[in-house]
């Protein structure tokens, strides 16, 4: 028996009104950027956590440092969180954060590194000003951070970081650009480590690659810049939990950086590029330091053809 005509046309449509609604969502699908505890809380298009940037000191925390700003929790595609925060063995380090352990800013001295027990520490804070989200679709995101450096609540520099955030072949790519601006002179003193850190998690077995294979070298002495590794495009630092899962954190350095050795260290989980080993660096008051970042973030042992890779296609932009 054949439907009448307007009886097929009305399912006709009711399919093609069913088959646009995937569609719709899709076009929909994007990064979002929420309220969380402490902070805020990026997404995937999916649903899923990515980071939470954290914009002021949790209460009754064990984190020792005054100043927070940093990515914590940073968890792999897998949802296996990656970094630590406040450890028992460091209580000042916070997931994923930036910070100089030895400056002078004119002609006052100033640790933003944040260990805590020195009375000067209360006066040396990084405020949040601002995280945004200034770009959002179903393949990537693009957040802004505006954060003010204090002494005794007088901002002394300017910083300004751009974070874009993808997920491409089964790992989190995280692209950091930051633009460091001071209102005064500065001096950057010769130091172990400081800048750019990622606090890893050390619950389990834990090693290093570098794009030569895995790594055998003694670790550095923090009061020893002779003592870092030498230069390379990345480290990698993956660690068999003991919960069973296997993460890893990769950080890229940018070649227009200034030259660099690496503070890594595998008993406190340690992946630390620093520009200040090699020499001490000075600013003029209004002279931007720009400095790039890729941290690759991936469940499962290191893939060293796809840390090459996504490590080569970003060092070679912006050239």
């Amino acid at each position: 028996m054949h439907q009448p005509l307007n009886v097929r046309l009305s399912s006709l449509l009711l399919l093609a009104v069913l088959a646009a609604v995937p569609a719709a969502f899709a076009e929909d699908a994007r990064y979002t950027l929420t309220p969380g505890e402490h902070g805020v809380e990026l997404k995937t298009p999916a649903g899923k956590a990515v980071f939470a940037y954290m914009t002021e000191k949790p209460p009754n925390t064990e984190l020792t440092a005054h100043s927070a700003c940093c990515l914590y929790p940073v968890y792999t595609p897998a949802g296996v969180r990656a970094v630590d925060f406040a450890p028992d063995d460091h209580p000042h380090h916070r997931g994923v954060f930036f910070a100089w352990r030895a400056t002078t800013f004119g002609d006052q001295p100033a640790d933003f590194w944040g260990r805590g027990p020195e009375p000067m520490d209360e006066m040396r804070k990084i405020r949040n000003r601002a995280v945004r989200l200034v770009e959002a679709n179903v393949d990537r995101a693009v957040i802004e951070v505006e954060n003010d450096w204090t002494i005794a609540g007088q901002v002394v520099l300017d910083e300004r970081t751009q974070i874009t955030v993808g997920e491409q072949r089964g790992v989190y790519l995280l692209d950091f650009d930051y633009r460091l601006t001071p209102k005064v002179d500065l001096r950057l003193h010769q130091f172990a480590y400081t800048g750019f850190v990622v606090r890893a998690r050390k619950d389990g077995k834990a090693a290093y690659f570098s794009p030569a294979g895995k790594v055998d070298l003694p670790s550095p002495h923090h009061l020893k810049p002779e003592s870092n590794w030498p230069a390379q495009p990345w480290y990698n630092y993956v660690v068999e939990l003991e919960s069973g899962e296997t993460v890893g954190t990769a950080v890229v350095d940018h070649p227009d950086n200034p030259p660099t050795t690496w503070h890594n260290v595998e008993a406190i989980a340690l992946v630390n590029p620093c520009i200040v080993a090699p020499a001490p660096i000075e600013r003029k008051a209004g002279a931007t330091i720009r400095l790039r970042y890729r941290v690759i973030v991936h469940d499962g042992p290191a893939e060293m053809a796809l840390l090459d890779e996504l490590a080569q296609s970003w060092r070679e932009r912006g050239r």
